[in-house]
């Protein structure tokens, strides 16, 4: 299995909710049945190349996000997150309950791989930028690392964007090659540094309310396997998806509180006339590729169906909850 992450990383390379987590998951519930052997981004094949080898059968499996795929197919995006799309209640209740699993491995089976969502970022943050944005106008000319859908938003506001692997991000940020970046969320950003690269950091997380990272496997192989190791595979996965949230629901806060009292980063939230921006040219870019392409559009009917139904009863669990619960 081939990954997009650089070597170490927690949470998607190693530990808890990562590649390694799957892998050691579906080797002890086998009984040794499946040994699945990681290879970091660079050590096999560069970061962004899995799952093209697994797609023409260089490589059995890789790990990474399917909005890094989207060229192949713009409807891939949506199984990863939604630009103001759905929290991960929603998001993975649709892949579980409503019909999104289904629609993912439609999308994907063309293309010869069968994929398994496997580790939640939750809520990631808007990222880091070295000067504040006051305005819309700031963002004009800004370089950017902002991977997916959402660098395809930012752009139509003049942002010129970058796609970069994780371990490349820092070194980029801190010679000033770009002006901004996002990754995912305190723990993992400070783990790479970013906060030494720049001080203001962003939230909203309006690109990735709900990050869900997957695994592709050949589907000749998948089609292979007997029935137990199947389910072995799939909840390897889904315990790994659940792992990744929670460790990152656990470790968010206090990284946060280190970046802010001991680094000197300021948080910051983006403007409204951004943020109203930025949801706009969402909305024009997903109805522009649903009718430009069947696939796209089942899929965006499905995400945005259930979201409708979601939101009513979110709005009423979730957001009285939190409004009322703080005193």
């Amino acid at each position: 299995m081939t990954t997009t992450w650089p070597a170490g990383l927690p949470f998607y390379q190693v530990g808890p909710g990562s590649a390694q987590a799957f892998a050691e998951r579906c080797d002890k519930m086998s009984g040794g049945r499946i040994k699945i052997q990681i290879f970091a981004a660079g050590e096999l094949l560069p970061a962004f190349e899995g799952f093209d080898a697994v797609s023409n059968g260089t490589v059995e499996l890789n790990h990474g996000v399917s909005y890094f795929w989207s060229g192949k197919t713009f409807a891939a995006q949506y199984f990863a997150t939604v630009p103001f799309g759905m929290s991960f209640q929603g998001h993975y209740a649709w892949l579980q309950f409503g019909g999104g699993n289904q629609l993912w491995e439609e999308v994907y089976k063309p293309l010869n791989v069968m994929p398994f969502a496997a580790g939640c970022s939750g809520v990631q943050m808007t990222g880091w930028f070295k000067k504040e944005i006051k305005s819309l106008a700031d963002l004009k000319g800004l370089k950017m690392r902002i991977p997916g859908l959402a660098g395809r938003i930012y752009a139509a506001q003049g942002v010129e964007v970058r796609q970069l692997p994780g371990g490349e991000i820092f070194p980029a940020l801190e010679r000033g090659v770009i002006d901004a970046a996002e990754f995912v969320g305190p723990f993992l950003d400070a783990r790479l540094g970013l906060q030494n690269a720049a001080k203001n950091y962003y939230a909203s997380g309006w690109h990735e309310p709900s990050t869900v990272s997957e695994i592709v496997m050949q589907r000749k192989i998948w089609d292979a396997l007997p029935p137990d190791l199947k389910e072995i595979v799939r909840a390897a996965a889904d315990a790994t998806n659940q792992e990744g949230l929670l460790l990152l629901e656990a470790r968010n806060a206090d990284a946060l509180d280190q970046l802010v009292n001991r680094d000197k980063v300021i948080v910051r939230q983006l403007p409204v006339d951004v943020v109203n921006a930025l949801r706009k040219t969402t909305t024009d870019v997903l109805n522009e590729a649903a009718t430009k392409d069947a696939m796209t559009k089942k899929v965006h009917d499905s995400f945005f169906t259930f979201k409708k139904k979601h939101d009513r009863w979110s709005e009423i669990s979730d957001e009285t909850f939190l409004a009322k619960s703080r005193g």
